[in-house]
């Protein structure tokens, strides 16, 4: 019928270019990101905009996830960490939350930023949905290109959809 087709209108902006991406793998764990890179502030900015096919493993039931952020240096040292709050519930989160972290132009080809997708049990200990790094240690050749983008683009903000790899 008609009504499974998706008006451009309902697309928002940042969506648009990257949205058709996300029908390819079926049913993988999947999370929209946003990157942005200032060589003038020396601030990397990255978005986590939504997921799809968050699976809770253990229970039939939507997870809830959040997004747990974390910058290495070259040593595989932590910088820095974050994480979104939990959306409760929603197999297909949307989060729209912004982290910054200070990198330096310098830099920029030496960290690696890791996002680790989580679901919140209650009682029991957190269960990871999966993960992709980006940077230096890019988990594969799509976080890869995404990380190139980023810095080709003079601080315009690119999204992409990322494949969660398991744990």
């Amino acid at each position: 019928g008609c009504d499974s087709q998706m008006s451009m209108s309902e697309v928002s902006c940042s969506e648009s270019t990257s949205s058709c991406q996300s029908l390819v793998h079926g049913s993988a764990p999947e999370i929209l990101i946003g990157l942005l890179y200032n060589a003038t502030t020396g601030r990397l900015s990255a978005e986590v905009i939504k997921g799809s096919h968050f699976k809770n493993l253990a229970a039939n039931r939507p997870p809830n996830t959040y997004v747990k952020l974390t910058l290495l240096n070259s040593m595989g040292q932590e910088m820095s960490k974050c994480k979104t709050s939990i959306r409760r519930g929603q197999p297909n989160p949307v989060y729209k939350e912004t982290f910054v972290f200070q990198v330096a132009l310098f830099q920029l080809s030496d960290v690696t930023l890791i996002l680790s997708v989580y679901n919140k049990r209650s009682m029991k200990r957190k269960e990871m949905i999966g993960w992709i790094s980006l940077g230096l240690n890019s988990s594969g050749e799509d976080e890869l290109n995404h990380w190139t983008e980023m810095k080709e683009s003079k601080g315009q903000q690119v999204c992409r959809w990322h494949t969660l790899l398991e744990s």
